[in-house]
C-alpha cells in the first residue's frame, strides 16, 4: 500500500500521522502535497486545541523525503515543482495558530527533522536518532530550512549538523536544544499526551496570541506588524475567556475556556 497522511481528532487533541512504516515513514511527493490539507483541517476544527505530529509504527518518526523518487521528481525540470511541494508540506505549519507538538521516536532524518522543526515543541524517545544527510546526497538545502535549525541550536551547531551529516543520539539533540525533553520510549506517548492535555486546558486565545507573537518576532524589525500584535493582546482582554479565567481564579476552581 502507498504511504499516506492521516489525521483525526481525539478529544481536544488533533493527531497527524505520517504513515508509511514499511519505508520508515519516508514522505512521498503525494504525501508532501497532502500535508497542507491535513494541517488546515486540524487548524479549522474548533474542537482541536493542540496538534500532535507522529510517525506510524515503532521504528521511525520520519526518515525524510522518499529518495526513490529523486531521479524522476527531483531532477531536471521536475525539480522546481517537487521542491515547492516539499516546502509547502514542511512549512504548512507556519499558517497554524494552534500549538503543534512533534512526538519523535526512532529515525528522524532529513525532511523528518524539517517537520520536527516546524512544530512548536519537540519531545523524543530515548531511541531517537537525528540526521540531516543532505551533504551525503548532494542535495541543495533551502535557506529557510537552515534558518529554522539555526534558531534552535545556534549557527555553529547547525553548521556541524549539515557539514558532518552524522547521526545524533536523542541525548545529544537535547543538549543542543533540538528537543525539549527525552523520555524512555515506553513512556513517550503517555508523557506527550499528558503535556498536550495540560496545554489544551489553557485559554486558546492566549496560546494563539503567544504563537503569533513568536512568529512575528522572527521577522526583521522593520517588517513586524506591531499593530496586529497589539490587537491580539487587546482581544484577549476583551474575551469571555479572560472573564472566565479571572472568575475561576477568585472562585478557586479550574477555568472552562471556550476560545472566545
Amino acid at each position: 500500500m502507498p504511504g499516506c497522511i492521516r489525521h483525526f481528532r481525539e478529544g481536544p487533541l488533533g493527531w497527524l500521522v505520517i504513515d508509511q512504516p514499511e519505508r520508515h515513514n519516508a514522505v512521498s511527493a503525494a504525501m508532501w502535497a497532502a500535508l497542507p490539507r491535513a494541517a488546515q483541517a486540524l487548524e479549522s476544527d474548533p474542537e482541536v486545541r493542540v496538534i500532535l505530529l507522529r510517525g506510524a509504527g515503532e521504528r521511525a518518526f520520519v526518515s525524510g523525503a522518499d529518495i526513490s523518487e529523486f531521479e524522476t521528481r527531483r531532477s531536471g525540470g521536475a525539480r522546481v515543482a517537487y521542491d515547492a511541494s516539499v516546502a509547502g508540506g514542511a512549512f504548512a505549519w507556519n499558517a497554524v495558530d494552534k500549538p503543534v507538538i512533534a512526538m519523535i521516536h526512532g529515525i528522524c532524518f532529513g525532511g523528518g527533522v524539517g517537520l520536527a522543526l516546524a512544530a512548536d515543541l519537540r519531545y523524543a524517545a530515548d531511541d531517537a536518532l537525528f540526521c540531516i544527510p543532505a551533504a551525503r546526497l548532494g542535495v541543495g538545502y533551502p535557506a529557510q530550512g537552515f534558518a529554522a535549525l539555526e534558531r534552535l541550536v545556534g549557527p555553529a551547531s547547525a553548521l556541524e549538523i549539515f557539514f558532518t551529516a552524522r547521526r545524533y543520539a536523542a541525548s545529544e539533540a537535547q543538549a543542543l536544544g533540538l528537543v525539549n525533553a527525552v523520555w524512555p520510549k515506553p513512556e513517550l506517548e503517555s508523557r506527550v499526551r499528558e503535556l498536550a492535555l495540560r496545554i489544551a486546558e489553557n485559554a486558546p486565545l492566549t496560546l494563539r496570541c503567544v504563537k503569533r507573537a513568536a512568529r512575528e518576532l522572527r521577522r526583521p524589525h522593520a517588517e513586524r506588524d506591531q499593530a496586529a500584535l497589539d490587537a491580539q493582546v487587546a482581544a484577549c482582554f476583551e474575551s469571555e475567556d479572560y472573564r472566565e479565567g479571572t472568575r475561576a481564579f477568585l472562585e478557586k476552581r479550574a477555568p472552562r475556556f471556550r476560545g472566545c
